[in-house]
């Protein structure tokens, strides 16, 4: 990690670290309490609880103990996760879909889904299977103070498995690494929260018929599969379709001779995708992240001048505070927080546990998917990949949203350590480690790097780039279709779809084509997909309606 982004993380961790001390330690309010008090006896604490007074029903919910061992009232400086979860995360995971490089991400597309959902849930299983085992030692030798389940350990696993794709952009975007090094952590990292939070929300859906509710069930474990397959596929068709109404409303309408109103606009709508999919049972942070993917490559090219520049840095700025907030707040709750369970040999195992699963999802995958890549993810990669899988906002964000009984407390605790652990000695080794693995830093990341590309000599003596592994039938397939219907439907970019249509779509495609698609300069149309390796020269080709019409 470079010394700016170490300074900026430690300064914020540090100032709330010091924040809770003075609060922890020497705030003690008076003693003045004039509410009801309720007793009674309970197995475990209710996240809500609901109260009938005089035939009048009100619901309050759980902030914890107000008084420590001493009898004096803690300042209470928490809030509401849900407040966190949905107010201070959206932005972040926004940005992060909002400026991901998507020719990498989608080149190397295979690879950064397998890791993403296939390394995720093994990270997941075997994380869980190792807690579990710790967690049954802990019970033998009577150290273990509440209740502890095995779905408790696999909601662990799953949250401890979602890596920090804030901090991975920092390091990595600072020190310009190897292009596709930077795709696959960084693609993965932003998907695999995504993963984890549906996960997370499936494991908590696992609920078994009768009155043990923490036993094997066929049924409820394919219930659990369908909450995750459903959750992730409808946020993801919500957020791709905000993104794909918001290219056609800048497309067809006149926002771009109102700078502000189409940056208003275009903030909005990307909000409203997360209140959109919350209201309808998804979830709004992956929501989010595939509309960020989504307006990036289709709605960005319609915006004015003005607009792309202050959209980009309305959203940097966005992410600049939450993510500084969220880092504060990780070094006060540290202190500020009533109800820490830490259990020695609890935290030992889950350090234990974090590193079997990412090896678990890093060295067989990687293994696997070089069988079918013809540019091979090197050992130095996945060291890198192994050794920079942090833990951050997100773990954070799903710890905290319930910390209602012990074994969330206790997930919680440990948790805290975890992020504070990895951020501090595995983000500040990064550039060690980059030295140590040998890895490219200072390169273009606009650029292909000398692995992965070629170039050779056009008929017509031009200098033409040949990209290997570019040559994938799934990337091809994708690329061909979205340059030749996708972009020039949603965009003025991409060839006019007057000479991609069939001719007897002939009306729809003049209807649908403005007239900026005739005038920007654009790169040639690809290549049938035997040749799609050979790319088309640096210089640009210009439409006119006269060549599209003289187009054989």
């Amino acid at each position: 990690m470079d010394a700016k982004t170490i300074f900026k993380i430690y300064v914020f961790l540090s100032s709330g670290l010091f924040v809770g001390i003075i609060l922890r330690f020497g705030v003690h309010l008076p003693q003045d309490l004039n509410d009801i008090t309720l007793t009674c006896a309970m197995n475990s604490s209710p996240t809500t609880i609901l109260v009938n007074v005089s035939g009048r029903f009100y619901e309050y919910s759980l902030k914890g103990e107000v008084r420590d061992s001493k009898g004096h009232d803690v300042p209470n400086v928490t809030f509401d996760p849900e407040v966190f979860f949905n107010i201070l995360l959206p932005p972040i995971i926004f940005h992060a879909g909002y400026s991901l490089k998507r020719r990498h991400f989608f080149r190397n597309l295979g690879s950064i889904l397998s890791y993403a959902f296939v390394g995720t849930v093994t990270s997941c299983f075997v994380t869980g299977l190792v807690m579990y085992g710790c967690v049954v030692f802990l019970k033998v030798i009577g150290q273990l103070g509440g209740d502890f389940f095995f779905t408790d350990c696999l909601f662990f696993g799953a949250i401890v498995s979602a890596t920090d794709p804030v901090t991975v952009l920092a390091i990595f975007n600072e020190l310009k690494v190897d292009v596709d090094l930077y795709a696959l952590l960084f693609g993965e990292s932003v998907l695999n929260d995504a993963v984890a939070i549906v996960l997370s929300s499936s494991i908590v859906a696992y609920q078994p018929e009768g009155d043990n509710r923490h036993t094997f069930d066929g049924s409820a474990l394919l219930k659990s599969l369908g909450v995750f397959l459903g959750v992730f596929s409808g946020s993801f068709a919500m957020g791709a379709a905000t993104g794909v109404m918001t290219a056609l409303v800048t497309k067809f309408t006149k926002l771009r001779d109102f700078p502000l109103l189409e940056t208003a606009l275009f903030f909005l709508m990307s909000w409203s995708t997360f209140l959109l999919a919350e209201a309808c049972g998804f979830t709004g942070v992956v929501a989010v992240l595939f509309c960020g993917i989504t307006q990036a490559h289709y709605t960005y090219n319609n915006l004015s001048a003005e607009s792309k520049s202050r959209s980009k840095q309305l959203f940097e700025l966005l992410d600049f505070l939450a993510e500084n907030f969220i880092f504060s707040y990780m070094g006060l709750t540290l202190f500020s927080f009533q109800h820490h369970v830490f259990n020695p040999l609890f935290i030992i195992g889950a350090f234990l546990a974090i590193f079997l699963g990412r090896a678990a999802n890093i060295y067989p995958l990687s293994f696997l998917l070089n069988l079918g890549r013809k540019n091979k993810i090197a050992s130095n990669f996945q060291h890198v990949m192994m050794f920079s899988g942090l833990r951050g906002a997100m773990t954070f964000a799903l710890s905290i949203r319930d910390t209602a009984t012990y074994a969330r407390q206790m997930m919680f605790s440990t948790t805290l350590l975890i992020v504070f652990f990895t951020v501090w000695v595995c983000g500040g080794g990064t550039t060690p480690m980059l030295s140590l693995m040998h890895i490219r830093v200072g390169v273009d990341t606009d650029q292909d790097n000398s692995v992965s590309s070629t170039h050779v000599t056009a008929p017509d003596g031009m200098t033409q780039k040949s990209t290997k592994h570019e040559s994938a039938w799934p990337f091809r397939l994708w690329y061909t279709f979205d340059h030749n219907y996708l972009k020039p439907f949603l965009t003025h970019s991409g060839p006019p779809l007057t000479s991609t249509l069939p001719a007897c779509c002939g009306p729809i495609a003049r209807c649908l084509t403005s007239s900026q698609a005739y005038e920007m300069p654009m790169a040639c149309p690809p290549p049938p997909p035997a040749r799609l390796g050979s790319l088309c020269s640096e210089a640009p080709v210009w439409f006119s309606p006269q060549m599209i019409l003289q187009t054989p």
